[in-house]
């Protein structure tokens, strides 16, 4: 089973249960097992003017291939109303893969590790809150990559849940 670090971000229509919703899914997935959630934080936007996101982190157990947990997080996304229609725009809710095992893939749909994870306090904030001694393929560790972020903005909510 491979162990898999998501991000999940909301800004739009209760930023707060969208992630509940997205949770919830998660667990009831017969292929997912929901290891671990991160607690919450509000952040700034990157991009167009909008509303603070809420973050969170979590921890999944499964055997999907990343293309085949990709489809399952885009099609949780999609029951939430996930709208695509502008770059770094608001959204009801965003997941996307951080890490998967070892893995590093790099194809048109799908890059692993995330592409601008470790530049983004509002990812590595709630990482660490999994693991903060987590590395990547790389051989850099979350705490790591976060001393050279700055957290200015980023506002600690309450636990995750389970």
């Amino acid at each position: 089973m491979a162990e898999v670090y998501i991000a999940l971000g909301s800004n739009l229509d209760q930023p707060h249960k969208q992630l509940d919703s997205a949770l919830e899914s998660l667990a009831l997935h017969a292929d997912i097992d929901l290891i671990a959630v991160s607690s919450r934080y509000q952040t700034p936007p990157i991009g167009p003017q909008q509303p603070d996101f809420i973050n969170s982190a979590a921890k999944l157990g499964t055997d999907l291939s990343p293309e085949a947990l990709l489809d399952a997080l885009q099609a949780i996304e999609h029951q939430q109303n996930r709208q695509r229609s502008v770059h770094w725009g608001p959204r009801t809710l965003d997941l996307d893969i951080l890490l998967y095992d070892d893995l590093v893939l790099d194809t048109p749909r799908l890059t692993i590790p995330h592409a601008l994870m470790t530049e983004r306090a509002f990812v590595l904030v709630p990482l660490a809150d999994l693991n903060s001694h987590l590395a990547l393929p790389s051989g850099e560790t979350v705490i790591e990559l976060l001393a050279n972020c700055s957290q200015q903005g980023i506002v600690k909510l309450e636990s995750g849940h389970l």
